[in-house]
């Protein structure tokens, strides 16, 4: 099945579409995006996605003007002639167009580029390996950017390894991980690392806060280690592309196995959320 793609209105196959090499994504990273689940047709979560993409443009100060109602519309058309039953849908705004200089260009307006990508559902039931690494990365990790040079290096790393993912932390206090958010079960509650300039607002993270909240089930939002981590009940991998998985080894240590059932329940939530907006059991 052909991925199908989208720029500024015009929709084609993956591999025939072009931008502009002056586009600023290309020498700058000056752009942002968002990934979304697609199932059988419908987006997962996908008011939560706009949220974060419009965020991320006012952020860094990108000038997308186009009606939320209107990106529905477009994304609508990509999603009609698009084959397959489960997507991974990407939106990029670029700042747009110009002759190569550092400071913003005047008058020019943002590209916006998406494709819709079939892919294969990982398995609820996969266990995942994570190596822990110093977190690298700039203090702009709350905006998603597509200026993710540090991530390539680290799942590089992770997959030379032997891992899957990586565990981050800036001198021990855990960040993310390369492309997932990085939860932890302690005591019956779910304990999530707090959203500040270091830490990506995680859309499935905030959708199982939500069903947390909804299911009587603590939350702590607080400050954690890489030695309480170890320590944890159990260690949650939760990502659009991953869903919610968890962990059972890091730097090749056994870790978590300790409260399986609310690990169950609590990926059963997930699941049963996803089946309540998409009409798709996985």
């Amino acid at each position: 099945m052909a991925t199908k793609a989208y720029i500024n209105g015009q929709i084609g196959n993956w591999d025939e579409m072009m931008i502009p090499l002056s586009d600023r994504s290309v020498f700058f990273g000056d752009a942002v995006y968002d990934a979304v689940l697609v199932l059988g047709g419908k987006p997962f979560a996908m008011d939560l996605h706009l949220d974060r993409l419009y965020n991320s443009c006012a952020l860094t100060d990108i000038m997308f003007s186009m009606p939320r109602e209107q990106l529905m519309g477009e994304i609508g058309r990509l999603l009609a002639v698009s084959e397959g039953d489960a997507h991974m849908l990407y939106l990029q705004v670029t700042r747009g167009a110009a002759p190569r200089k550092h400071e913003y260009p005047e008058g020019v307006a943002p590209n916006l580029i998406m494709f819709a990508k079939p892919i294969s559902l990982t398995p609820k039931d996969k266990r995942v390996k994570l190596i822990s690494m110093q977190d690298l990365r700039y203090e702009y990790c709350h905006i998603k950017t597509t200026n993710l040079l540090p991530n390539v290096f680290a799942s590089e790393k992770a997959t030379r390894a032997g891992a899957d993912e990586v565990l981050w932390h800036r001198d021990g206090r855990v960040t993310e991980a390369a492309h997932s958010s990085i939860l932890m079960i302690k005591d019956g509650a779910v304990i999530m690392p707090p959203l500040d300039h270091l830490v990506l607002p995680g859309i499935t993270r905030k959708v199982m806060h939500n069903l947390c909240d909804q299911n009587g089930i603590g939350v702590e939002v607080r400050e954690f280690t890489v030695d309480e981590v170890m320590q944890a009940d159990e260690i949650i991998l939760c990502s659009t592309t991953k869903n919610i998985l968890y962990v059972s080894e890091i730097d090749g240590i056994a870790v978590g196995g300790k409260d399986r059932e609310l690990a169950q329940r609590l990926q059963e939530l997930f699941l049963d959320e996803v089946y309540a907006q998409t009409g798709v059991r996985i």
